[in-house]
């Protein structure tokens, strides 16, 4: 099968439930694989995955790098029906024998575009090649290009393909406001737009991890609650992170793509592109944080005078125009609102 539907729409329900009414308990095999490109995906996959598996007496572990392989070697020895990880970590454990994929009956791709993108599919091909050729997979995603539904066809067999809402430009449910601005004018505008949020989260996309470092530090520096989430980051620094995200300690959260796909937080109520994204397919997935399950979200993006050629590729891709407004300090729109006493 292959899935298209917008994030936060509940893909992975679609995969969880029926695998959850479909394995057997009293099989101490692995049954299901779930491969996902990031491990705060794959956490967010394995809460919602163990909450219906438990109910059937199935028990699930999570593989992913950054932390001590120990556990996990005691977690596969336990015999595990679902194994929910990043293809990197799964990878090493075939290869080291601990992880035996033969009596696989489900393997699903989630973010396929990524998962079949260069960086992983040959990971990805390692993995498959050691499950059964009988077996169920699907590929779920919520951008599903043309290049990825024909890579799929090396995978799948006459697949099934349900798309939920592939015109994802619409986004109903998010009001965008797009900015063109001076590059030295971004921090001012970037803070009149935090003096708005109303106390509900937000995420600062930037483009590089040394630019996201330095931004974070600016908005402490001003007084901002900030946590930054980047690829080089410790496992344990990440879930100190978002742990501090998800309670409020730290609502603003400054980020790389790396919080673009399968971050679920409730209620972001703003997503900034800070810097723009280098593609329409991520500009797609950072927009999908806010304005999740019909929720009203607000997207910002800012563009400075070099980057008009790679927004209107963006547009482009994504297949629509939006409305371009120039920043300015005085534009009553962007002063917060006062309240009186």
């Amino acid at each position: 099968m292959i899935g298209q539907a917008r994030t936060g729409s509940g893909k992975t329900l679609a995969f969880a439930v029926p695998m959850a009414e479909s394995l057997n308990p009293s099989v101490r095999r692995v049954q299901a694989v779930v491969l996902v490109p990031t491990r705060e995906l794959a956490i967010q996959v394995a809460k919602v995955t163990e909450t219906l598996a438990s109910s059937q007496r199935l028990r699930v572990t999570l593989l992913y790098g950054g932390r001590s392989l120990r556990p996990e070697y005691k977690a596969l020895k336990s015999g595990p029906q679902i194994i929910i990880g990043t293809p990197g970590r799964t990878l090493d454990h075939i290869r080291q024998g601990t992880l035996d994929l033969r009596s696989v009956q489900f393997l699903v791709l989630d973010e396929a575009d990524e998962m079949l993108d260069k960086g992983f599919a040959q990971d990805v091909e390692a993995i498959l090649s050691q499950t059964p050729s009988r077996r169920q997979t699907a590929l779920l995603s919520a951008t599903m290009p043309e290049w990825v539904e024909n890579t799929a066809k090396k995978y799948l067999r006459n697949p099934v393909t349900v798309k939920m809402d592939d015109d994802l430009q619409t986004l109903p449910s998010v009001e965008h406001l797009v900015y063109t601005i001076r590059q030295k004018d971004k921090i001012k505008a970037l803070q009149t737009q935090l003096d708005q949020r109303d106390g509900d989260p937000v995420i600062v996309f930037g483009r590089t991890r040394h630019g996201v470092k330095r931004l974070a530090r600016r908005l402490d520096t001003l007084g901002y609650p900030v946590g930054v989430l980047r690829g080089d980051l410790s496992q344990n620094a990440r879930e100190r992170v978002m742990m501090a995200f998800r309670s409020g300690t730290a609502p603003i959260l400054v980020a790389t793509n790396v919080a673009a796909r399968g971050l679920d937080v409730e209620g972001i109520g703003q997503v900034i592109n800070y810097d723009l994204p280098d593609s329409e397919k991520l500009f797609t997935h950072r927009v999908g944080r806010t304005g999740r399950m019909g929720r009203a979200g607000k997207a910002v993006t800012f563009i400075t005078p070099g980057e008009e050629k790679k927004w209107r590729e963006i547009e482009q891709g994504l297949g629509c125009r939006f409305a371009l407004k120039p920043w300015r300090k005085s534009d009553p729109l962007l002063i917060p609102q006062l309240k009186s006493n």
